[in-house]
């Protein structure tokens, strides 16, 4: 039996499919095939590719024009380039996502071209970026509402020991009721970090999804959230950015469970009316992005010891807050497996800063 001609066995595909395949011919600077999902992806006319080209890369998103440049580079120098998502600005003034792969293709002493395709993800892309948006509120209020739910119990449980050490003459039944106040609030509490902590520790050892992301936006919603509860933690939050935008690939959940665990230590050891801070800068090629606070500081002994796991630094929170000592030892897990590093400075009584640095994602 003789072997089929391969290409026509995709022909109907190629052309029914929703995904735009192109051929370009580098030496002639001219698209030489585009299937029939060019029209409906891209909305022009198949006939005028060429002279519609040059309009439609001025609507390319101009973070994402460099990227695409480098990445068709990438594909002439005999790389196979898959799943480079940009952003395009449509007439009716709504974004789409476009997600391209390409590769080089030339036959011998022929043409060299460039072949790929082109798939319109905006309607994935939309249902990710709220997905995101919402578990970054999620985590924000969750790690709030925690410090919410355990402080009244933690008093309870501090006001129950001074009564039992005031009370001269106690009867069996009293004993008995403030052991199981006492007993409650403890569990109450525990309850309520041991939830947050699995949580944390679960989304920490899952494998890294990363991704292409402006840190600016996404830390902005993250700081809004505490801003917006900030009464209950009775401190105040601030975000400032220096630099826009900061590209960089992390797994956003990850990275920020890091910044969220951050936050946290911040509103454990700071006194009511304290300052909590972020920022985002960049500068040769890193982002950096800190978090200081005005709290009661790391002491000098326990310093060398913070990021060591099981480390002998933990303490408990100014109100009461405990601590597993996993934390540190994770987030330094984390930034390092987005080949990031971690650092901070603290003077005892007035406060902490901690450093992150990443690369910045390719131009």
């Amino acid at each position: 039996m003789p072997e089929p001609d391969y290409p026509l066995l995709y022909r109907g595909l190629l052309a029914r499919g929703k995904a735009v395949h192109f051929a370009y011919d580098v030496t002639a600077r001219r698209v030489v095939h585009v299937s029939a999902a060019y029209e409906q992806v891209i909305g022009g006319s198949a006939a005028q590719v060429n002279e519609e080209l040059p309009g439609w890369l001025t609507r390319l998103h101009p973070d994402d024009l460099p990227l695409l440049r480098q990445q068709l580079q990438q594909a002439l120098d005999g790389e196979l380039v898959q799943d480079v998502e940009v952003r395009v600005h449509r007439a009716d003034g709504r974004t789409q996502w476009l997600c391209v792969t390409a590769c080089r293709e030339q036959f011998p002493d022929g043409p060299l071209y460039l072949s790929g395709m082109v798939e319109d993800i905006t309607r994935a892309k939309e249902n990710s970026v709220n997905a995101e948006k919402f578990t970054t509120k999620k985590n924000a209020i969750l790690e709030i509402l925690s410090h919410d739910l355990a402080a009244p119990l933690i008093q309870l449980q501090q006001l129950t020991t001074t009564l039992r050490s005031e009370v001269r003459e106690t009867s069996p039944t009293m004993l008995h009721l403030l052991d199981l106040m006492e007993r409650t609030s403890s569990e109450g509490v525990k309850l309520i970090r041991d939830f947050v902590d699995t949580e944390f520790l679960e989304s920490a050892n899952v494998e890294l999804k990363r991704e292409r992301t402006d840190l600016v936006p996404w830390l902005g919603t993250l700081l809004e959230e505490y801003q917006r509860l900030a009464g209950h933690t009775r401190l105040h939050f601030s975000f400032a950015a220096l630099a826009q935008p900061v590209y960089v690939l992390v797994d956003v959940n990850k990275f920020q469970q890091v910044i969220n665990n951050l936050i946290s230590n911040a509103i454990k050891f700071t006194p009511d009316g304290g300052r909590i801070s972020v920022r985002v800068a960049a500068a040769d090629q890193r982002a950096v992005v800190s978090v200081t606070d005005t709290g009661m500081g790391i002491p000098p002994p326990l310093q060398p010891l913070l990021f060591e796991k099981f480390t002998k630094a933990r303490r408990p929170g100014l109100r009461g807050e405990k601590s597993t000592g996993l934390g540190m030892s994770v987030i330094k897990t984390l930034v390092e497996l987005h080949q990031g590093t971690i650092r901070f400075t603290s003077t005892e009584g007035a406060g902490t800063t901690f450093t992150i640095e990443l690369p910045v994602a390719p131009a």
